[in-house]
């Protein structure tokens, strides 16, 4: 990345993650007078810039998210092009992705604390939510859909903020994307039953995706551990998902309900909208009295990740990023919890935060 650092205001500090068609580095914008702020610059590696489709996948996921100022969405500020480099500076956030709170949980033999879980995805719901009902300067509705909910693109910041990221493959009236009904976009494993029927996409295949997610972050267990698309249309069609509760008795009638709500088939029996499904997540919540907050997801991950999360930025390994390329890598590790597996054996809950 000597380009970048040579020829802009930034200085590349290390490379975070790469994967897929991209590499994530933490950076320093240098200002006048010594001033510094701390960012990560998002790149397109060079053998995908020959593919006009994926430049402009890049190019547009910039512009769809410039505008999106949401405390749970990652925050976009600039994209630039330096001798043929093209690359996007975001807000930097410290932390880790789901995808890495699982694997933690997954190695002490536990799972995610259910009112932690429920919060997390309670702000994953108020992001999609935002994005969902997001307008142009001119006051057009945007009509955006993430499509790639995922464990790798959300990220929770030590300091308990939970961030949405990766629009890359994003849909919006604004962006010219594949034809759904020729070209299947997403990760196999995440995709809702429209999306994997080549039906087309709304905001209730985000809200699909999101139960997915919230499953397999309850339960350790990925739903549809599928590698290919014949495969997960024949267990969608054909199998039911299993009951959570089944796989880990912790989890409240309650909030058993609102998981298989958002994991409806049928779009028609589905959450309506995010906001509807983050309702009853918050009523669940704190209907009770108090219930969880930034603060206790701060602690519970300082619990989780106790060195990392007390480093200085600049000395931590890794962090939440996981760069993707668009299309249907394999599925992320985990069982699937279909009837045919065998019922896996119930794993015990995880600490509660301090």
């Amino acid at each position: 990345m000597q380009e970048i650092s040579f020829l802009t205001n930034y200085q590349i500090l290390r490379k975070i993650a790469s994967g897929g068609m991209g590499s994530v580095y933490l950076a320093e914008q240098l200002g006048a007078d010594g001033f510094r702020k701390i960012v990560a610059i998002k790149t397109i590696k060079r053998e995908y810039l020959k593919n006009k489709e994926n430049v402009d996948l890049f190019v547009g996921e910039a512009k769809l998210v410039a505008d999106l100022i949401h405390e749970n969405v990652l925050q976009v500020y600039q994209l630039g092009q330096t001798k043929g480099v093209y690359y996007i500076v975001m807000e930097y956030a410290h932390g880790k992705n789901f995808a890495d709170l699982i694997r933690a949980h997954k190695e002490l033999h536990k799972v995610t604390n259910v009112d932690i879980g429920a919060f997390i995805v309670s702000r994953v719901c108020r992001a999609l939510h935002y994005a969902h009902e997001a307008h142009d300067m001119s006051g057009r509705p945007l009509n955006i859909v993430h499509r790639d909910v995922t464990p790798s693109n959300v990220i929770i910041t030590y300091g308990g903020v939970v961030k949405l990221t990766d629009f890359g493959i994003a849909k919006a009236v604004i962006m010219s994307t594949p034809d759904e009904a020729e070209v299947i976009m997403g990760k196999l494993p995440y995709m809702s039953p429209e999306q994997a029927k080549f039906q087309g996409t709304t905001r209730q295949s985000d809200i699909f995706s999101l139960g997915l997610v919230m499953y397999e972050l309850l339960t350790n267990t990925v739903v549809y551990n599928v590698n290919d698309i014949d495969d997960l249309v024949d267990k969608m069609d054909n199998y039911s998902i299993k009951a959570p509760r089944r796989l880990n008795p912790h989890i409240p009638e309650k909030l058993e309900k609102i998981m298989l709500r958002a994991l409806e088939v049928n779009p028609a029996n589905r959450y309506q909208t995010a906001r509807e499904f983050n309702q009853d997540l918050e009523h669940y919540m704190y209907d009770g009295g108090y219930g969880p907050t930034n603060e206790k997801l701060t602690r519970y991950l300082a619990r989780l990740f106790p060195e990392e999360s007390q480093m200085p930025i600049t000395n931590v390994s890794g962090s939440g990023f996981s760069p993707q390329s668009p299309g249907n890598p394999p599925a992320e590790p985990g069982s699937s919890s279909l009837p045919q597996s065998g019922p896996p054996p119930v794993p015990p809950a995880a600490p509660a935060p301090a």
